[in-house]
């Protein structure tokens, strides 16, 4: 099956650009698409300083539900919105007083790759951030969700009047345009050494360095013992504290059986679960933890909507639409009962994850059902696509002509 390659390089232009993101375009093009991928074949889209997010919404949404393994190379700089607080990837138009408006929402990347299958998404990253992002970043590093492999680095910004050079999306394009592929742990380590050699004498804090289930900061690389962790595992979310067992888990088509204590890394066991087509394995461990979670630190919290987004996600690939959308519909309303404001992203999000599970529901009684829950949240949280809530309810006029 061949394979989906996204190069996105962008910057703004004038005094802000803080990185020249689109010179490393022209290495990685030179680059063979199926060395790019790790495919016999593959199809390549570049996006070179791109002047709107909804522009580089459309690529991603495309590359994002092509068959086949995705691999995204992104270069260029974040910003925060000054409302919100959310990193965003700067566009050529970006402003520090219109990131809102002009740049490319980060948590879009991890929105829209949440729906691909475990273990087909990777994503390699050369950001320099200011120093408002920087601060940020120290408390919440970057994320592209527990599904998807990270590689990479986010940069401090450089030292004012002075534009940065992608020295590590260089080295590794450098790298593969020898034709040769190696294992990406490998490629990203090679990467991270040449970078050091080229800014060793970089004033400044060390880079965040980034890779599956842990990241760095700290120079020469690749990091040595003694050097301090960053974040781990993929999402940011702390381990709930030891708790008693949970009660026995019954497996549908299976006889009860106790569940093994939480592995060290529960992410990495229920992506293998679904990887391997236990749904059901898969849904049992991500509702002990959910369970655990809510005992440690109650209903609304961040742990616990994690573990609720995670049990609606796996309802999804287990080709459950129904269980699927009432758990978004239950995330959706915990999140809004919790305090967040109707246009937050987490909650604009969820309902529209809800809305997508619902219009795949084959039952007319059940899609009734949920219809007219679905209907009642979108008068709170009628999202960003125009028209959703006229969609719910003509939809819900056509289920009652239904028997």
């Amino acid at each position: 099956m061949p394979g989906t390659v996204l190069l996105l390089a962008a910057s703004p232009v004038g005094k802000g650009c803080l990185v020249d993101a689109a010179s490393v375009l022209p290495v990685l093009a030179a680059v063979a698409p199926s060395v790019l991928s790790g495919t016999d074949t593959a199809n390549v889209v570049e996006l070179a300083d791109p002047l709107e997010p909804q522009a580089v919404l459309t690529r991603l949404r495309a590359a994002a539900t092509a068959p086949g393994p995705l691999t995204m190379f992104v270069t260029g700089q974040l910003q925060l919105d000054r409302r919100q607080r959310l990193p965003h990837l700067a566009l050529a138009r970006t402003t520090p007083s219109t990131v809102r408006y002009t740049a490319f929402p980060w948590h879009w990347v991890t929105e829209e790759l949440r729906l691909r299958p475990p273990g087909s998404t990777t994503v390699f990253i050369d950001l320099h951030a200011d120093a408002d992002t920087w601060t940020f970043l120290a408390g919440r590093p970057l994320t592209v969700g527990p599904a998807t492999a990270l590689y990479g680095r986010v940069a401090p910004p450089p030292p004012r009047r002075t534009v940065a050079q992608p020295a590590y999306m260089r080295a590794v394009a450098t790298l593969l345009r020898s034709g040769h592929r190696p294992p990406l742990l490998q490629l990203h380590q090679q990467a991270l050494t040449r970078t050091s050699g080229e800014e060793t004498a970089r004033p400044g804090a060390a880079d965040l360095v980034f890779a599956p289930g842990q990241s760095w900061a700290g120079q020469p690389w690749p990091p040595a013992p003694g050097f301090t962790t960053v974040t781990s595992p993929p999402r940011t979310l702390p381990p709930p504290p030891a708790v008693p067992p949970a009660p026995p888990v019954a497996i549908p088509g299976q006889a009860a059986q106790q569940v093994s204590p939480p592995p060290s890394d529960p992410h990495g066991e229920i992506t293998a679960a679904v990887r391997d087509g236990r749904h059901d394995e898969a849904l049992a461990l991500a509702g002990r933890r959910e369970r655990e979670a809510l005992r440690a630190y109650g209903l609304g919290s961040e742990q616990v909507l994690h573990w609720m987004e995670v049990r609606a996600d796996l309802a999804m690939f287990a080709g459950d639409p129904e269980r699927s959308c009432r758990g978004w519909l239950a995330l959706a309303g915990t999140r809004l009962d919790a305090g967040q404001a109707p246009d937050a992203p987490e909650v604009e999000s969820a309902v529209d994850r809800a809305h997508h599970q619902w219009g795949r529901i084959d039952d007319p009684a059940r899609a009734r059902e949920l219809g007219a829950e679905l209907a009642r949240l979108r008068l709170r949280v009628p999202g960003r696509r125009e028209g959703a809530l006229d969609h719910v309810r003509q939809q819900l006029r056509q289920l009652q002509t239904q028997p």
